[in-house]
């Protein structure tokens, strides 16, 4: 595996967004990182129903449902839906795709990010990653996902808090950052999206410069810490 390639992180998208949209709406981030990291996104598996354009060639994806066919981040759900579908989905495209280095997850797509984080750190070898970024995150609440955040997640992580966040709000994120062990955590004035002013960018390139590409194959599982 050649050292002189550039890390290669799976996108994992937002509740609503699909490979197609998230691709478009990171095209910065893209140019922020060229040369340094690859972003490869992923659909997520589930369609979201009743929406405008779910007859479009490109239909709005979920990796979960709070409830049949719609999800919401705050809500305890008592059946959510969906995800080990999704989790199967992220190993298959580490295997058949990759290799990997890293995750990029946004909203719905970071939490699920830091789940496949946690099953990385306790040793999972389906998930042969290194380090996650997550963006606008949240654990979820589901009771039957209580299991990812019983424990400290021991994989590097870099969190990025919107204190303008609408959606998923700066406290919700906070709290996920606090399952990660010396979590990397910082914040932008903005909203609901992948920020890459100077600052984020300026960030984006330390955190991913602890990194060596292909440097997570080469360790056991469950060794997450670099």
């Amino acid at each position: 595996m050649s050292e002189g390639r550039p890390l290669r992180l799976l996108a994992l998208h937002g509740y609503r967004q699909s490979e197609r949209r998230f691709r478009q709406r990171t095209g910065a981030l893209r140019k922020a990182l060229r040369g340094r990291a690859e972003l490869v996104a992923l659909d997520a598996p589930h369609l979201v129903p009743g929406t405008e354009d779910e007859a479009s060639d490109d239909p709005p994806r979920g990796w979960w449902f709070s409830r049949p066919g719609t999800f919401e981040a705050s809500e305890a759900a008592d059946q959510p839906a969906g995800l080990e579908e999704s989790l199967e989905a992220v190993a298959r495209a580490l295997e058949e795709r990759g290799p990997f280095d890293g995750l990029l997850g946004f909203s719905q797509g970071a939490a699920l990010a830091a789940m496949v984080c946690a099953l990385r750190a306790r040793g999972d070898p389906r998930f042969p990653i290194t380090f996650a970024i997550l963006v606008a995150a949240f654990a979820s609440r589901a009771p039957a996902h209580d299991h990812f955040y019983r424990e400290p997640i021991a994989l590097p992580s870099l969190h990025v808090v919107g204190d303008a966040d609408a959606v998923i709000a700066a406290r919700l994120s906070a709290e996920l950052a606090q399952c990660f062990v010396e979590p990397v955590v910082i914040t932008h004035p903005g909203g609901h999206f992948v920020p890459v002013a100077a600052p984020q960018k300026e960030a984006y390139l330390d955190f991913l410069g602890r990194f060596r590409p292909g440097q997570g194959r080469a360790e056991q599982p469950g060794a997450g810490a670099v």
